[in-house]
């Protein structure tokens, strides 16, 4: 699986397409220059049950490792994710 990424410096998205349309996506807000907060996270109707938002909330949390950040996770779903896997906890704000 492919997950891309896209990044401003106020704003960014992690998501995976098919044929060209976007069919998963995860966005974030940067929130100072050591943290952001993951906000939304939708994945269309015929992928659900497949974990693909499970390698979105995952694409994170490297991200945040690689560029030394915490992750401040609103979105429900991202949420449950961070509650579900312990191995996340040094990201999490």
């Amino acid at each position: 699986m492919d997950i891309q990424q896209e990044d401003t410096a106020s704003k960014g998205r992690f998501y995976y397409t098919i044929d060209g349309a976007e069919k998963a996506i995860m966005t974030y807000s940067h929130a100072g220059s050591d943290k952001i907060i993951i906000d939304h996270t939708q994945v269309d109707e015929s992928l659900q049950g497949q974990g693909i938002g499970y390698e979105l909330v995952d694409a994170a949390v490297q991200y945040a490792r690689e560029k030394e950040l915490k992750i401040m996770p609103l979105c429900p779903f991202a949420n449950s994710v961070f509650k579900k896997k312990p191995e996340y906890t040094d990201v999490k704000f």
